[in-house]
């Protein structure tokens, strides 16, 4: 199977003929070349997170995904990932008496727990912003609470055999206002 899925970095002079690698210690999922499943919620991380130019610009892709760990769509994939990170958070509770740090996590992940044959990592979470969700939030007496029902759904590929195609797709400011969501 097939997925579209977009990379987001700074423009540059010379356009991209692959994906860039995030190598920061807190990348979520390790050091990797990381994609959105959703165009938005690229277009609102290059005008977050890539100011470095003042432009940022969206490369689509076309990944096959066979050999990616699905942890979003796939139940069975789900729960190996679950296992696996409450077993490295158990071993370092019980060796160490701390919580790992994700950069530990993820050492242990493509170290450890072997699975080399993953060329991938699909997973999920919530955006925090408010102002996107269309639903009023639940009153209670000393706060309010938010249905958070849209999930923000990210690949991490580790190999880039797996990309069948890598083109420009989208440019534009980091200042610029999204007219639908006002960010």
């Amino acid at each position: 199977m097939e997925r579209i899925m977009y990379h987001t970095q700074e423009e540059r002079i010379k356009k991209l003929d692959s994906p860039v690698a995030c190598i920061r210690d807190d990348a979520w999922l390790g050091i990797g070349y990381y994609f959105w499943e959703d165009f938005d919620d690229a277009k609102k991380w290059g005008r977050k997170s890539k100011k470095e130019t003042g432009r940022y610009e969206i490369y689509k892709a076309s990944i096959f995904c066979e050999n990616i760990l699905d942890t979003v769509f796939n139940e069975e994939h789900y729960r190996f990932w679950l296992a696996q990170i409450e077993k490295i958070a158990n071993r370092f509770k019980i060796t160490d008496c701390r919580k790992p740090t994700l950069k530990e996590v993820n050492i242990y992940i493509k170290n450890v727990a072997k699975v080399e044959e993953v060329k991938g990592i699909i997973f999920q979470d919530f955006s925090t912003n408010l102002k996107e969700n269309l639903v009023q939030p639940i009153e209670l007496k000393d706060r309010k609470i938010p249905f958070v029902y849209k999930k923000r759904i990210q690949a991490v590929l580790y190999n880039l055999d797996i990309i069948n195609t890598f083109d420009l797709f989208f440019s534009d400011n980091c200042t610029k206002k999204d007219r639908n969501h006002g960010t």
